[in-house]
């Protein structure tokens, strides 16, 4: 960071943590507000299939046309907090969600609906410029602990979305939410606008084209980022297939449970933002291979209970609870690693990181209701079960070839440091890389 960013942001960053909890307070909050956008819809499916005229084995596109969205956010938008500066960046991003959560509002017609929801995910990634700017300023000592805490501030947006979309859809229908929540884009960029330091634009060497073509190198170069990448996108299916899923057993006889009450099935996922904050520590203190495979496990039996929501909502609330702290601690754990692989191109490697996030929920969408329409949602929970199982497989084997690797290493007396050094490269080397 310059002498000149250091100074435009001395108000929120200290000396000793780098990056002080008000600033921390403020990303956390931004990211609840701007995540609670694309889940909006999760509660709601129900509802917008009989307005629009849309068959229930169809309308999990609404989730997956949002992701695809996310997606090319990631992609095009994202790696932008590498070049230009993050304040404008942030403040568009809010003013044009402001307008698509509008027009999602206003949509009469079904391609309209999923044209506007892929432009609110397209520019809810501002999400991920928060978290790659809150990396930036912290120490490298407490990276973990940023994200951890800023990302445990997505996972309240998460539970805020699914129950106020719930409770505003029973007073005023679906689009009343996506109306309120426009208002409240637009007082957000206010809000931004007056309580947000002034960031200086990052010196890059890069133009756009190129900082784009870079983020594909990237996936080629990186073995961290392909690994942790390919863990997220099948947390992330399985995170997909529960919540898009579960709202239509919940809303059908006999159950025939109100919007409220299936969003406070979100709340039960509370454990997930602890995990978020807790998880970053443990990523610091070096365990975060040991954080990935018990939380996969624990992903993985979550789906025993989930099983028995038709009959039985206190074992689909042990399910959730289980299923969103393991969803977030491999999450935490995932960035932390992702962060620590290229500290040069932290916006860039999130945004590649989060590409597999968007893909493994949108492929988790668009399974989840076919599956449920053809064969009931048992036949969920066991596609929900072999996705995590699939996760912890990767893990195991990842991790014991790497423990080869080392053992490898220390027989040839190269010693562990040499072996990270040789796998991540130093940052003046990483300085003459794409």
């Amino acid at each position: 960071m310059t002498a000149d960013a250091d100074s435009a942001t001395q108000p929120f960053v200290t000396q000793a943590s780098g990056l002080s909890p008000s600033l921390t307070c403020l990303f956390s909050v931004t990211c609840a507000l701007a995540v609670a956008n694309v889940y909006f819809a999760q509660p709601l499916l129900d509802s917008m299939a009989q307005s629009l005229g849309v068959d229930s084995s169809m309308i999990g596109f609404v989730v997956t046309a949002t992701q695809v969205g996310y997606a090319m956010g990631l992609l095009f938008i994202v790696p932008l907090g590498d070049l230009l500066n993050r304040k404008g960046l942030i403040l568009t991003q809010v003013l044009l969600s402001a307008i698509a959560l509008a027009g999602v509002g206003a949509a009469q017609q079904w391609l309209t609906l999923l044209g506007a929801m892929i432009v609110v995910g397209l520019l809810a990634v501002m999400v991920q410029v928060l978290v790659a700017y809150a990396a930036v300023l912290a120490t490298p000592s407490q990276r973990g602990q940023a994200v951890g805490t800023v990302t445990s501030g997505i996972v309240l947006g998460i539970l805020l979305a699914r129950f106020t979309s719930g409770l505003i859809a029973d007073l005023a229908g679906w689009r009343a939410v996506y109306f309120v929540s426009s208002g409240l884009m637009l007082t957000l960029a206010a809000v931004f606008w007056k309580v947000l330091p002034p960031a200086v634009t990052p010196r890059s060497r890069y133009t756009y084209p190129a900082l784009i073509r870079s983020l594909f190198t990237l996936f080629m170069t990186e073995p961290v980022l392909r690994i942790r990448g390919l863990l997220a996108l099948l947390v992330f299916a399985a995170f997909s297939v529960l919540w898009t899923s579960m709202v239509l057993p919940l809303s059908a006889p006999p159950l025939s449970l109100s919007h409220t009450a299936i969003g406070l099935f979100g709340l039960a996922g509370v454990a997930g933002a602890l995990a978020a904050r807790r998880s970053g520590r443990w990523a610091d203190q070096g365990m975060g291979q040991r954080v990935t495979g018990i939380s996969l496990a624990i992903l993985t039996l979550s789906w025993l209970p989930i099983a028995f929501a038709q009959t039985s909502l206190i074992a689909l609330v042990c399910g959730v609870v289980l299923l969103d702290f393991a969803v977030q601690a491999v999450h935490v754990t995932n960035q932390s690693f992702v962060f620590t692989a290229r500290p040069d191109a932290q916006s860039r490697m999130v945004g590649a990181y989060m590409c597999f996030y968007s893909v493994g929920s949108a492929l988790g969408a668009a399974a989840a209701t076919q599956v449920y329409a053809l064969w009931g949602w048992i036949a969920v929970s066991l596609l929900g079960a072999s996705i995590s199982a699939t996760a912890l497989a990767l893990w195991f084997f990842t991790w014991r070839f790497s423990m080869i690797d080392q053992g490898f290493a220390r027989n040839l007396g190269i010693g562990q440091h040499a072996l990270i050094t040789k796998a991540i490269p130093n940052s003046s080397e990483r300085n003459d890389r794409p």
